[in-house]
């Protein structure tokens, strides 16, 4: 026993001193450069260790049966990973693991990027599994949810501030990112656009940092080559560019396609309630997909590489009982559009029965096969000569723009993983054009539109998240008096006379709120004595134009506050029970005092 817990004994000796040197020696910045390495390191050892888990189980799998009968047995392996997936999910991890980069956003938005101890390892063996076994889905977004928890616990263990926690949980992000896809730039690109890291120095510098460990480390462990890869590259033509804005519009209807059948599949699967049935019925869906699809099975990668090279792009149907249609261009053509239209169904059915997986490689698939689909109907009907590595790339960038609303993140990753920037117009017309079409549409990303439409997003929208934090109901006024509407000027006066404000509440017997008294709008009449009997406050009493209702948000407040231009807004219930007032003063206040905290 002693044996085998020394080496831990000794790690957890060893980051103790560290914690005591870096608190005791080093400044805040400075230990989060040096935080900034370690997280580097383990988020990218971690995404390491996941693509060889996913490698092992693939090539277990595969070497398990005879050739002849691998299209058969791959009916079950998708319901027997989505049933073990499930167990470990429940029965070991017993936590939600479902889409990773959301709950980084959460994270951020909701606990100052505070993820759990959990979070570190148990992603990376479900979604192995997952994946491994044939689900559609990729292992990005668990290798980022991975790294994020490296950062995000090591910022815990060594007491850092919420700021400093939200920088280290990119650090690793970033680190995995850069690690699993060799992109480095993009890693940078994507914690700075889809987590809305502030771009200053005081964050780059160890978001660089990281980044540069995570390709370091993945160059070697996993050698230089990129994933997608052909042997020649034509230079870019200017004459295709009205080719590639095609293609932009294409992607674009494409993702809200993918967003909208995503949303809709989730949400079909939501009302089954027993998860096993869930599962089983998902793994059975899943299982007859990839029978007639076998691109569909695990991350796809293979076959966006067998279009990219292959001079006979059909035989991506090699093992398909559909591999007869192939031979005719029109029936081919509708087979590559079902590729797209079924992968998002295949990865919305993994995901949404229990499956833990990813939608980046689902995305760069559906992009390359868009890209193929365009360029190939182009060039059958059109007499075109379209390269087709190039729209198959710039498919890629659109797809990734449209459904992640990334398009700067979507321009490099594809750059780098392929044969650099040369490509670099296509790219921006392809991204650009996607993402113009879709953000109108839909204003969040695939990650963040559940905690947007809950008002938990803080990194996308910080004024409307400020809103929904701070609390205007702890910022009532109590202080203002009420009078009775039968009430005589006289007892008006009196009360006038005990207060020091110039606003007062008029309420009938069941205190039900009535209307309002501005002495600055009587002052002459409450010196008039003749009145003091015969006048009562019924008739100087005003109708506001507003009420602050006690269900109202924040937002709802402030823009009362803006509509009628008023300081004060009485605040009453549904059945008119006056409650209290509330100061614009107060609420702009607050607000303000947040936007700081959250600035600092």
């Amino acid at each position: 026993m002693k044996v085998t817990t020394r080496p831990f004994r000794y790690f957890v000796s060893y980051f103790s001193k560290l914690r005591r040197y870096c608190k005791q020696q080093l400044g805040i910045s400075n230990t989060v450069l040096l935080l900034s390495f370690f997280t580097g390191v383990f988020g990218a050892t971690a995404a390491i260790i996941i693509k060889n888990l996913l490698h092992f189980t693939a090539s277990f799998l595969s070497n398990a049966f005879p050739d002849a009968e691998h299209n058969y047995l791959y009916l079950a392996f998708p319901l027997l990973g989505i049933i073990i997936t499930i167990l470990f999910v429940t029965r070991v991890v017993k936590d939600d693991l479902s889409h990773g980069v959301s709950k980084v956003l959460s994270a951020i938005s909701k606990d100052n990027g505070k993820l759990k101890s959990h979070n570190m390892y148990s992603s990376m063996v479900a979604s192995s599994i997952t994946v491994g076994f044939g689900g559609s889905v990729g292992l990005e977004a668990p290798m980022v949810l991975t790294g994020s928890a490296i950062g995000s616990n090591l910022a815990q263990y060594f007491k850092m501030s919420p700021k400093n926690t939200v920088l280290l949980l990119a650090c690793g992000c970033t680190a995995a990112f850069a690690a699993v896809f060799k992109a480095p730039i993009a890693a940078l690109v994507f914690a700075i656009e889809l987590l809305m890291i502030d771009f200053t120095a005081a964050t780059v510098l160890p978001l660089m940092i990281s980044a540069a460990t995570g390709i370091v480390l993945s160059i070697l462990f996993m050698g230089h080559g990129v994933l997608f890869t052909t042997v020649t590259a034509d230079a870019f033509n200017v004459k295709n560019v009205p080719y590639y804005l095609i293609l932009g519009i294409f992607t674009a209807f494409i993702s809200l396609y993918f967003l909208r059948t995503l949303r809709t599949i989730e949400k079909w699967f939501s009302k089954i309630k027993r998860k096993y049935l869930k599962g089983i019925l998902g793994g059975l869906l899943l299982g007859g997909l990839i029978f007639f699809f076998p691109m569909f099975y695990g991350e796809g990668y293979i076959y966006i590489n067998e279009i990219l090279s292959s001079n006979a792009p059909e035989l991506i149907f090699k093992g398909s009982p559909l591999s007869h249609f192939t031979h005719i261009p029109l029936l081919f053509l509708g087979l590559i559009l079902a590729i797209i239209l079924l992968k998002v169904i295949a990865t919305s059915i993994t995901t949404a029965s229990g499956g833990v997986g990813g939608t980046f490689a689902p995305a760069l698939f559906i992009g390359g096969f868009c890209g193929f689909f365009v360029s190939h109907c182009l060039n059958v009907f059109f007499g075109l000569q379209l390269p087709y590595f190039h729209f198959i790339l710039a498919g890629m960038a659109g797809i990734m723009s449209g459904v992640m609303l990334t398009p700067l993140t979507a321009i490099f990753l594809t750059a780098e993983l392929s044969i650099g920037y040369s490509l670099l117009i296509p790219l921006m017309i392809t991204s650009s054009i996607s993402y113009l079409i879709v953000s109108p549409i839909e204003k969040y990303s695939l990650y963040g539109k559940q905690l947007a439409e809950k008002g938990e997003l803080k990194t996308h929208n910080k004024d409307f998240f400020a809103m929904r934090k701070v609390d205007w109901h702890t910022l009532m006024d109590h202080d203002i008096a009420t009078i009775s509407i039968h009430s005589t000027l006289r007892e008006y006066t009196h009360l006038i006379a005990k207060s020091v404000r110039n606003l007062f509440v008029v309420v009938d017997d069941q205190r039900k709120f009535v209307g309002l008294l501005v002495m600055d709008y009587h002052r002459e009449t409450i010196f008039d004595q003749s009145k003091y009997d015969t006048l009562f406050v019924e008739d100087l009493m005003i109708e506001p134009e507003e009420f602050v209702y006690e269900t109202d948000s924040t937002k709802t407040v402030l823009a009362k506050f803006e509509r009628t231009g008023n300081f004060n807004l009485p605040i009453i219930k549904a059945d008119r029970t006056y409650v209290g007032f509330l100061s614009r003063a107060k609420v702009l206040t607050a607000y303000r005092d947040f936007i700081a905290e959250e600035s600092n």
